[in-house]
């Protein structure tokens, strides 16, 4: 988009007409109006486009008239991510140095009197600004420039937080570490505390963790955030006086109303492992997985590990708020290429949703050995027992009301049988 036709895009008669045809195809609105010079045409059905993807990811805010790019939306926060990284910081004043659409300093604007929001493209910021004035909020200054530049041209301790959301996309790749995001917030780490006592990085969901002390010497505490069962994003917080041991944390949000739930890392000794699988197979959320909670989501819940390789849980009654994916247990058996043809044989399975932990076998292996065809009723689950030995389960998800387990169906079986 360019900045004039951002402009004629502005125009309360265009706003008018793209919220009139917003339920039609862009592609259809396009070609109908093609010709059309007095209008902005290409932005208008981009508008359009923007606000059918804007409902999902910015189910509240995209109520009101916003205006987007596509890729502005893409690389957006998710909207209640947003929101609980922003319950997360407190004070005066906050300055987000990666501003893009502005839902990041939104949120933050609700927990902070002054927010700067800092956006390099000069159409990105005029997008921001407009945006703010249409949410009502008036505590949100819109600056163009690089950010460590207007960084650098307040006082030192001005502020009382930094929020960054580095660029990770380079080209159609996308960047996992930390160094290769824009800006480098590793290069910037001194700079940035001697800015503001508090920092908050947003880094990639995929971003491995277990190492970042050693170039964040200020990290205090990590947080894997989930948002429906997705992972969306790791929060670094940084502070001047930084504790020596990195506090770990996963919080997941499930649904628009729904508090989030965070649960941190502790010790809790060596995992307990069932002898064999019970009626219940759970899987934490992935935020946990990936945080390396689910020893603490076992231990809270009272659950048994399958293995001591993988997070897959096991129960003989269903917990009640588990955070994760919940599974009624058909049959275990013990995996052998022949035994597992009769094993789908015995239960008429001819396809199902494939997940492997810790198998010989790919996914995509398992799939066209078997000619198994994609079911999302149905759930075969690949790794290994208690002693190391491979296992497939058949599972379910369960109705609210569940019902016995069919007879002659025990839940661990020989393969062979």
């Amino acid at each position: 988009m360019t900045e004039d036709e951002l402009f004629r895009l502005q125009d309360p008669g265009v706003l008018a007409m793209v919220g009139m045809h917003e339920g039609e195809e862009p592609a259809e609105f396009a070609m109908r109006l093609h010709g059309r010079t007095d209008l902005p045409v290409r932005v208008m059905a981009e508008q359009i486009a923007c606000r059918k993807k804007a409902a999902a990811k910015l189910p509240l805010l995209s109520r009101s008239p916003l205006l987007y790019t596509a890729r502005a939306l893409e690389q957006a926060s998710e909207e209640r991510a947003a929101s609980y990284m922003a319950s997360l910081l407190k004070g005066r004043r906050a300055i987000d140095l990666s501003g893009g659409l502005g839902i990041d300093a939104f949120s933050l604007a609700g927990s902070f009197e002054e927010v700067v929001h800092v956006e390099r493209d000069p159409v990105l910021s005029a997008i921001a600004c407009h945006n703010m004035g249409v949410l009502g909020r008036r505590n949100v200054e819109c600056l163009r420039g690089d950010g460590r530049e207007r960084l650098a041209s307040f006082p030192d301790g001005y502020f009382d937080w930094i929020y960054l959301d580095p660029d990770r996309r380079e080209g159609a790749h996308r960047n996992i570490r930390l160094e290769e995001g824009s800006p480098d917030v590793v290069s910037l780490h001194d700079f940035l505390l001697q800015k503001a006592p508090g920092v908050c990085i947003k880094a990639s969901p995929a971003l491995e963790t277990s190492r970042l002390k050693d170039r964040l010497p200020s990290l205090a505490s990590v947080t894997v955030l989930s948002v429906d069962g997705q992972c969306r994003a790791t929060l670094l917080i940084l502070r001047r006086q930084a504790p020596l041991e990195v506090e770990r944390h996963a919080v997941c949000i499930r649904g628009a109303g729904e508090e989030a739930r965070r649960f941190t890392w502790r010790d809790t000794g060596e995992r307990r492992v069932s002898d064999a699988v019970m009626e219940w197979l759970l899987e934490p959320d992935p935020a946990i997985l990936k945080a390396g909670l689910e020893g603490v989501v076992a231990e809270t819940f009272g659950l048994l590990f399958i293995n001591r390789s993988v997070g897959y849980l096991t129960a003989a009654h269903r917990p009640e708020g588990f955070p994760g994916r919940v599974f009624r247990v058909v049959e275990a058996a013990l995996y052998s290429g022949k035994g597992f043809g009769k094993f789908l044989k015995r239960h008429g399975i001819d396809g199902a949703a494939i997940q492997r932990r810790d198998f010989p076998l790919s996914a995509d292996a398992i799939r066209a050995r078997y000619r198994l065809k994609e079911d999302d009723r149905r759930f075969l689950f690949f790794t290994r027992d208690a002693e190391a030995r491979p296992l497939a389960i058949y599972a379910v998800t369960p109705p609210r009301e569940c019902s016995a387990v069919p007879a002659g169906q025990c839940r661990s079986a020989d393969p062979d049988r």
